[in-house]
Order: C-alpha cells, then structure tokens, then sequence
C-alpha cells in the first residue's frame, strides 16, 4: 500500500461550490450526485472550504433557513488536503488522526483537482489481489 499514490485512487469529478452558494442549493447537489461533500472555492479554484454530510448535522440543528444561508456560514476552512503524489497510507493515516472521511487533493498551481474519501481506499482495497495461502 505504501507504493500508491493517492492520484490513482482519487476522484477528480469534483463537485465545487463557492462561499455564497446557499445550503439548500449545495444540499440539492449533493443529493443529486450522491456525494458525501463539496469542495468550497475561490475564483481562481483555490481551495476555501469543505462541507460535509456531517456539517448538515448542525446546519439542522441551528434552523437557519436554508435558502437564504451560504455554505460560507457551515464550512470548515482548515483544511487538511492532500497531493496526488501522496501515498494512500499517508492519506488513511490523516483520515484516522483527524476522523476525516474526506481531503481534499490540491496541485499548487492548479489549486483543488479532486477528492479522496474513505470510500476510494476501500474500493482500491477490495480489488487488490490477496496472496494465496501456500
């Protein structure tokens, strides 16, 4: 596992919104792509943010109304991201320190270009060929 990098694994249909995207629209986009988080931007597709299906937790605990708040309010803005050069146990051993089951994957001059979940590594996993018994 040491030897794979997260830009094998990775999914790089990314689903962006920016910080004025409101709630409801952002909730209706994850719905639709059935996607557990979106990845907050700027104009130059830099990275501003995360919302997550947990974020939603609080979203639903505070009422606000969700047509007239943006993401901007519930996101989280540190963000631990990830290279796609990165190995995959770099990245689970993130996901387990932080309890993350999203991060962000960032190009320094391109800014956000894909995600790896919990999901991803579990799918590579599965497909991966266990030795035999001899």
């Amino acid at each position: 596992m040491e030897d794979i990098f997260v830009g094998r694994v990775m999914s790089s249909s990314l689903h962006t919104v920016t910080r004025e995207t409101l709630v409801e629209e952002t909730a209706q986009l994850m719905l639709e792509n059935e996607i557990g988080s979106v990845v907050v931007t700027d104009d130059d597709n830099r990275l501003a943010g995360i919302l997550t299906t947990t974020d939603f937790v609080r979203i639903v605990a505070e009422r606000k109304p969700k047509d007239q708040t943006p993401v901007s309010k519930y996101m989280t803005e540190d963000i631990v991201t990830v290279s796609v050069q990165d190995s995959i146990r770099d990245a689970a051993d993130v996901m387990i320190e932080h309890g993350f089951h999203h991060l962000p994957v960032v190009d320094d001059e391109v800014g956000v270009i894909g995600m790896v979940t919990t999901s991803d590594l579990t799918s590579y996993l599965s497909r991966e060929e266990t030795p035999s018994p001899e």
